[in-house]
């Protein structure tokens, strides 16, 4: 088989498409930060209304959860995953310890968009704009990888998996639209219940 057919060319081309979308929202975020500390009183663009905004996220302590702001991992992350998609498209192969230390990144990645979703829904109780771009780009990334790691022998040596494997990457965006609806449903939810909880409070004052 040629090297032209076992490139995984579709893995390459999304993970170009889906860095440069979050290497975007994540230089948004960074120059919206910049603004807020410049002018803490400013309404920035993405200041939508009361539930959809950045502000929120950006002044929060979720938002600089490992003591600089999250935007900044994002600058790197989205620009290690550009240079592995466009390594990819060129032909490159990588070693297994290489795949290894790309998941690690991956999952981290995937980690801390899911556990940053629960704190905007649950603790902060609004949807940062930016962010969001950020989970839909994150969340096919890391289900695309998961795939390719079987694909390409990372995660099992057996043939009859990497075979199995390479039929299941079809499936990545059926699990990706149940991911989103996952979170619009918890979005809607906790909506429901804040507005309750706020029409309580109103009523019983």
């Amino acid at each position: 088989m040629s090297e032209q057919r076992t490139r995984p060319v579709g893995y390459a081309v999304w993970l170009i498409i889906a860095s440069v979308i979050g290497w975007w929202a994540a230089f948004e975020l960074t120059v919206e930060k910049f603004a807020l500390l410049e002018n803490p009183q400013q309404a920035l663009s993405c200041d939508l209304s009361l539930f959809i905004q950045c502000s929120t996220n950006l002044q929060s302590w979720q938002g600089s959860v490992f003591g600089f702001p999250n935007p900044i991992i994002g600058l790197a992350g989205w620009m290690a995953a550009l240079v592995v998609g466009v390594a990819l498209l060129a032909g490159a192969r990588f070693p297994r310890w290489f795949w290894a230390t790309f998941a690690v990144g991956i999952t981290f990645a995937f980690g801390l968009v899911c556990w940053l979703i629960g704190q905007s829904l649950f603790e902060l109780f609004v949807l940062c704009p930016w962010c969001m771009v950020t989970w839909a780009v994150t969340i096919p990334t890391f289900f695309a990888t998961v795939v390719q790691l079987f694909r390409n022998g990372t995660l099992s040596r057996s043939q009859k998996v990497r075979q199995r494997a390479g039929r299941l990457m079809v499936w990545v965006p059926l699990a990706t639209i149940l991911a989103y609806a996952l979170i619009i449903v918890m979005a809607q939810l906790q909506g429901l219940n804040f507005l309750g909880e706020m029409a309580r409070l109103l009523f019983s004052a």
